[in-house]
């Protein structure tokens, strides 16, 4: 399996192709909606599902666009949907202006269908915290965990929103750290890391009171 990053939208969020053969799962689809279809069809892929780590807009916000060309749905864990239901709100609020944002019309509960098991093994592992759906994807053959907003190169997701939970994040920090300390970490944004790199950064947040 391939891994492809590319960095979208006014937020720089990550978007991550996972490309096998010509199937390829999008992993955040963020904020630009025609450079993924015209990469889609440049490399001549078969978008074959789309997950989302979590429901904030930025990393959202092209698939109600996506959706009006290829009829697939987005995959985020049920306790984020309330994010989906008010993206324009909440990408007003930190944008400070209102962007033109089509529906996302088909949303499906994690884990995915079937249909994506075109990839090695997938683990879902639920890492609220920044958001109360947050969650990780673990390719244990590929060596790569995709984190969100959870775990960054030498950071954490912020947790002083309403609905955020320090405590929450702590324990899913403790869950994620749980895997091989090799395994290889990808970002909601910024740069990769690996986990064993990242043991001060959870020494550091746990220090916190």
């Amino acid at each position: 399996m391939r891994i492809v990053k590319y960095l979208l939208g006014e937020l720089q969020t990550n978007c991550y192709f996972l490309i096998e053969d010509n199937n390829c799962l999008i992993i955040d689809p963020a904020d630009d909606a025609s450079f993924i279809l015209e990469e889609l069809q440049r490399q001549q892929l078969n978008l074959v599902g789309m997950l989302a780590t979590h429901g904030h807009f930025d990393h959202v916000m092209a698939v109600g666009e996506i959706q009006q060309s290829i009829n697939l749905p987005l995959h985020i864990h049920k306790k984020d949907k309330f994010l989906i239901d008010r993206l324009e709100q909440t990408a007003e609020h930190f944008l400070g202006y209102s962007p033109i944002i089509l529906p996302i019309n088909n949303v499906k509960n994690l884990p995915p269908s079937p249909r994506l098991r075109w990839a090695s093994k997938l683990k879902i592992i639920h890492t609220p915290g920044h958001t109360p759906g947050s969650s990780s994807f673990y390719f244990k053959e590929e060596n790569a965990l995709f984190t969100g907003d959870t775990l960054f190169k030498e950071g954490i997701g912020r947790t002083d929103l309403s609905y955020s939970s320090k405590e929450d994040l702590k324990k899913s920090l403790e869950k994620i750290f749980e895997l091989p300390k090799e395994t290889v970490v990808y970002p909601g944004h910024g740069e990769e890391t690996m986990l064993e790199e990242e043991n001060e950064t959870l020494q550091s947040f746990n220090r916190l009171k």
